[in-house]
Order: structure tokens, then sequence, then C-alpha cells
């Protein structure tokens, strides 16, 4: 059985087809610029992907996030969901139109503004540097944050709806498939050996694996999401057991807050129906800002949260052993050791060599190697 929406219900807004006979109410209120991670948050707030959340955070409910990782009424909530806004800009009450770079997103009833506390960084990213590139994001973002409910959403086509199923849909695919444990896996790599040995491992314990990769913001170098969704699918046609994995896309702005942010992925997964996932070294993180492991530890002060956290060490490939191995079951040395380097990846492919064998299914290569320009520039 899937598991229960994050603080036991499913939200849902109105969602509005891209033309203007759907949104011709939208053009009756004063509208408000906002970006494309903005707009991504708009739809996961009227899909249920942030259940139980119905909008943008009140003052009260950021506070208690911040402070106490939790939202006023106690539900587990480690990262405040703020539509910053400058001074003067929002309305203080009423309907107001949220205008992304491709027009209209969706509508928001304005409940109230207020002053975002000066310690956000610092109690969400535990650093105020601003080399981390949440606090960077954090520190040059507008003082003021507008709160209130989104009451509908534009549901703008996008090249990868093929891939694209939101809480609702997932539900009644795992129910359908008979899935009663479902581990979901967070990604923003196209997949190398590594990656797949860790699906598979979470996949022993399991009845099926919602691989769900993260689209949107980039930094340089990193795969474009075209070719992480391609990657994909050619590993789960070639290397996966028939409907033993399901992929679908998330719109979703990457924080780097490492254990805070390991809590909102199980959150998300969770409403996806998800009764497990997976957490890796470095989950989230960036830098050297956390531990290793910090983002497992943290699930212990959550005994609450309604899903299952399934811990996953490091694995490379030991020549010795002859195939995958962690320092758990490994004691060769690290010059029998090959780890997985993104930083080899991308030196391989930009000199146009495909990785070993050992480092990467060639069906995956093959898709990398095909693309035009595979990284961000």
């Amino acid at each position: 059985m899937a598991s229960r929406p994050h603080g036991g219900r499913l939200t849902q807004a109105e969602l509005l087809k891209p033309d203007p006979e759907a949104t011709r109410g939208l053009g009756e209120n004063p509208s408000v610029r906002v970006t494309a991670d903005t707009a991504a948050t708009v739809l996961n707030l009227a899909t249920g992907v942030l259940s139980p959340l119905t909008g943008f955070m009140d003052k009260e409910d950021c506070e208690s996030v911040l402070d106490g990782k939790r939202l006023a009424d106690d539900t587990p909530w480690t990262i405040p969901v703020l539509l910053r806004v400058e001074e003067g800009t929002v309305p203080r009450k009423g309907p107001v139109t949220l205008v992304g770079p491709d027009g209209p997103v969706g509508e928001l009833e304005v409940e109230g503004t207020f002053r975002v506390p000066r310690e956000y960084a610092k109690k969400v990213f535990g650093t105020e540097d601003p080399a981390h590139p949440g606090v960077a994001r954090a520190m040059a973002a507008p003082e003021t944050a507008a709160a209130g409910k989104v009451t509908a959403a534009v549901l703008r086509p996008t090249p990868f709806d093929g891939v694209t199923l939101y809480p609702k849909e997932t539900r009644v695919l795992f129910g359908e498939k008979g899935w009663k444990d479902v581990i979901g896996f967070q990604t923003r790599n196209a997949p190398h050996i590594g990656h797949e040995y860790v699906q598979k491992m979470a996949l022993l314990g399991a009845d099926g694996l919602f691989i769900n990769p993260v689209l949107g913001r980039k930094k340089p170098g990193d795969f474009t999401d075209e070719v992480i969704v391609e990657a994909y699918r050619a590993l789960i046609r070639h290397y996966y057991p028939r409907d033993s994995a399901v992929m679908s896309v998330l719109h979703y702005d990457m924080q780097y807050a490492g254990p805070r942010e390991a809590i909102m992925h199980a959150i998300i997964r969770k409403n996806f129906g998800c009764t497990k996932i997976a957490i890796g070294r470095d989950h989230a993180g960036v830098g050297s800002y956390y531990g290793p492991y910090a983002a497992q530890e943290i699930f212990k002060e959550f005994p609450d949260l309604g899903i299952e956290m399934v811990p996953m060490r490091e694995f490379y490939y030991c020549s010795r052993c002859g195939g995958m191995a962690n320092d758990r079951i490994c004691p060769h040395p690290e010059s029998e050791r090959l780890t997985f380097s993104g930083t080899k990846l991308r030196a391989m492919f930009q000199a146009g060599e495909a990785p070993p064998k050992e480092f990467m299914r060639e069906e995956v290569s093959r898709v990398i190697m095909g693309s035009k320009n595979p990284f961000v520039e």
C-alpha cells in the first residue's frame, strides 16, 4: 500500500490549460512576476507534490520551520516554501496572477506579507558563506515574502510530458502494479554503474523502484535535462527487469541544503506514494559544508516522518574483487578502486572517449556521446 500523503491529505488546486479561454480570469487580477523556479513550485503546490501545503508559507510556519524543523501544526518540514517579492509589489490581501517567463503560471490568494528572518540562511544551510549557492541565492532574494493559497495553476506542455507524473497518478500506477513497498531514488545526473548498483540494491528490499530525476536549474558542467532523461530511459530499457521501475521527472529548485533538504526529498517522495527513500553519501550537499552521512543522520530526528530512509554507502569498482564494492565489504586499498567521479566522466566525454564498461553502460554512453552538447555551459 502506498504511503499516506504527508500531513494526511493530498492537496490539489485547479489546473488550467494554457489557452486564452482557460486563463481569461487570470487577466482580471493584479500581476506579479516570478522566476521559472517559482513557477515550478506553484505547479508542485497545485498538484500535491508539496502536500500538505496549499500555498506559500506565512510568518508563523516559516519561523516554526526555521527554528523547529516543523510546521506550526507540528508536521515535519525542514525548508520554508516562500514567495519572495519586492516590498510594495503585492497587495496585502486578495487574488493576484503569478506570471512567469512563458506567461501566467497560476493564481495566488494573498493573505499577507512579512519580513523573512535575517537568520534564514544560517538556519537552513548551516552557514552564511556566500560561496554556498543556496546562501548566495537567499541573500540576493528580496527580504519580503507573500503568503497565500495557490488556487489555480497553468499546466503548460514541456518536452518531458511523456515522463511526467503527478502524485495522484503515481499512486494509481503503483496500485495497478501491486507495489506495496516502493523505494524512491532522487538523481540529478546521468546514471553510471554506481547509480545502477545502488538502485538495484535498494530494489532488493522493495516491490518497485521510483526513479525521480530532478530537472530545472543547473550548474555549468552538469548534464542537461534532456541527456539525463534519455540516459535513464536507455538504462531502464536494457538493464532493469520489466515492470520493476518507473521513471517520472520532478521540476524542482535544488537548494543544496544537505540534511534539511534530504528530509524535504523524503516528504516529496512520500507524497508520490513511496514508502522508502534511498539516501546516499552527501545527499543534497555541495562542497564540504556537510558531513558525508549527515543527510542520513538527520532522519533520527523524525520518527514520525512516515517514510523509511534506506541508507546507501558509496560504491566503487574494485579490480581485486572483480566487481562492485564499498568500504563495508571490500578490504582492498584505493589503488585497486575505480571511483565514479563526475569530473572524470566530463573529461572523457569532452575528449570524445567512451568510459570503460566498469564505469558506465555502453547504451548510456551512446546517449551522451550522441548529444551535441550533453553539458550545461
